[in-house]
């Protein structure tokens, strides 16, 4: 492809944005012209896994297989979700439904799962969402998402490793809140606790994935099976010892609803929207693409395999605890070993499961960690954040420069913000991302660029997701009643009309060369309706944070990542060759 011609002369075509002030001023001036020239540029499989990939220098080492990836997967997940939003998903929102939040957070995530693995055993690099975005809906949208991924991966580690303080505590019998973490009255509420323990923790990991994939595989599979006995023993102990009157009788009746939904079945979808920060592991298994032996046939057992058994293992041991204790006296910071330190006897259990639970946060730190790394890592290839994130060490054949930056931003954000503000912020970043992703492998499968015409297909994206979106509004705000039923039924009509629609009249332009999403389009469809539903039942103050945040990446691009884009193309290193 040739280079386009710019509005600067050649010497300064080729010349960085950031050499002088007065070069970055230019690029400034130019904004418009240059984001409408790389914003929805797209690259292909080939140059994603080719020249792309080149940028890192030394390759990432082949030395995983499904047994691996089935592992990463189980030790990134289990630890995260049971052991942090459990707690207050029962307490707060779902009551002893939560088991029932978990079915359908656990089914929107192997839906979801779908979607990643045709991707990445098509593209078995290690960008995840980000890559796939980019090589669909442009540099922009890939971008955006990978903004909001590597929050997700920052806060939900950050949430993780305050959490192992509490659950460290419990296991030697004190109050690590009070004896451990440090209260600075001078800051705000939520943000005034510094928790020195979180952040050794994570520096700790970070130089250990820094070292080796493959060991850290090794290391995750001998912590992972020593949490999932742990875990076996909690799901026996919540039924040998639980009461089943506890599913639908409330510690004090008088203050708390009763019965198996207390909170009614909205109640059960927003605790679906908390608890799904324990599935986030999944994707950082398709991370690990690029260092897989057979992608085509470990990936698919790998990431949708792990999801099958998280979810049978978190419904598991969310009826195990709503036996244990009423969902009205379950404590929010330690669920499990606050269960049994209730029961008359059992305070050595209660002290073996915080135990347990630490080497549960310990895996979903180390799998977590290692998949933010490559993120960034694949972001920088692009160009849009420095591309020294990018490199990948020759001797260790890990990305390096990744991991370091991230573990320190992790343990700087672990070191002082509480875990109610954390929680949210990661469950509608993973929601927003799997959304897209739904969305993207759907064009992907209908639309090739240059060949076939997108808008039959955008069109359906489009109403498709205006149906879902008012079907989410409808029932999140609408007052119970007839009413209320017929608009709802509207909405679920209009979006099964539009989908069926599409589906004959618009052919497929592409068919998947080894595994492909099956019931296309109705997998991705539900799979992108259930992430908007589940996003709906999030509160407001969770979509101010992130509208926040992600005014601030967009000024980042609009500063930084799409100068750096376009030096890239203009010194050829985004041509094709």
């Amino acid at each position: 492809m040739e280079k386009l011609a710019g509005f600067t002369s050649g010497a300064a075509a080729t010349a960085s944005s950031f050499a002088s002030p007065r070069a970055y001023r230019r690029a400034l001036a130019e904004t418009p012209w240059r984001l409408r020239r790389r914003a929805w540029s797209v690259t292909t499989t080939h140059e994603e896994m080719s020249r792309v990939r080149a940028r890192s220098g030394p390759d990432m080492a082949r030395a995983l297989r499904w047994p691996d990836l089935v592992g990463l997967g189980l030790g990134g997940m289990v630890g995260a979700g049971v052991f942090v939003a459990t707690g207050r998903a029962a307490r707060l929102y779902a009551g002893p439904a939560v088991v029932v939040s978990y079915a359908i957070a656990g089914l929107c995530a192997l839906l979801s799962a779908f979607c990643y693995t045709e991707f990445a055993v098509d593209m078995p690099i290690a960008g995840g969402a980000f890559s796939y975005l980019r090589v669909t809906f442009g540099e922009f949208a890939a971008y955006l998402t990978g903004a909001n991924l590597i929050m997700e991966y920052v806060f939900s580690n950050a949430a993780v490793a305050r959490s192992f303080t509490t659950y460290l505590g419990t296991a030697i019998g004190e109050d690590a809140a009070a004896q451990w973490r440090i209260t600075v009255s001078g800051l705000p509420q939520g943000f005034n606790q510094i928790d020195l323990l979180a952040v050794t923790i994570v520096l700790i990991i970070s130089v250990c994935i820094c070292y080796s994939t493959k060991e850290s595989s090794v290391l995750n599979l001998v912590l992972t099976s020593i949490h999932i006995a742990f875990i076996l023993f909690i799901i026996l102990m919540g039924f040998w010892r639980g009461d089943w009157k506890n599913f639908t009788q409330p510690a004090n009746p008088a203050k708390n609803p009763g019965g198996f939904f207390p909170y009614g079945v909205s109640g059960v979808f927003n605790g679906a929207a908390m608890v799904y920060l324990s599935y986030i592991g999944y994707d950082a298994v398709s991370t690990m693409a690029e260092e897989v032996k057979n992608p085509t046939r470990d990936i698919p057992i790998g990431v949708s395999g792990s999801v099958v058994l998280v979810t049978l293992l978190y419904c598991l041991m969310a009826a195990s605890l709503a036996m244990l204790v009423p969902y009205d006296a379950i404590d929010t910071e330690s669920p499990f070993s606050g269960a049994f330190r209730k029961s008359d006897g059992w305070r050595l259990v209660s002290n073996a499961i915080g135990a347990g639970a630490g080497f549960g946060i310990l895996t979903s730190l180390l799998v977590s960690m290692l998949g933010q790394a490559r993120y960034l890592c694949v972001i920088g290839r692009s160009n849009v954040v420095p591309a020294w994130l990018a490199r990948v060490h020759p001797s260790t054949a890990t990305p390096v420069n990744a991991s370091a930056f991230l573990g320190v931003l992790t343990a700087a954000i672990a070191l002082i913000t509480e875990l109610d503000v954390l929680l949210n912020l990661v469950s509608i970043g993973t929601l927003f991302v799997f959304y897209m992703v739904s969305n993207a492998v759907i064009y992907r499968r209908y639309v090739v660029v240059g060949s076939t015409n997108p808008w039959p297909t955008v069109s359906f994206l489009l109403c498709f997701a205006f149906a879902s979106l008012a079907f989410t509004l409808v029932w999140r705000c609408a007052p119970p009643g007839r009413t209320k039923f017929l608009l709802l039924g509207g909405c679920a009509v209009a979006a099964i009309a539009v989908l069926h629609a599409f589906q004959v009249l618009v052919p497929q332009a592409r068919e998947p060369e080894f595994w492909g999403v099956p019931l296309m389009p109705w997998i991705p469809s539900i799979s992108a309706f259930l992430n908007l539903f589940l996003l709906g039942s999030l509160e407001g103050p969770s979509y101010i944070r992130f509208g926040f945040f992600s005014v601030i990446a967009v000024l980042v691009y609009v500063l930084y990542g799409v100068h750096a884009s376009f030096d890239a193309e203009e010194n050829g290193d985004l041509l094709e060759v």
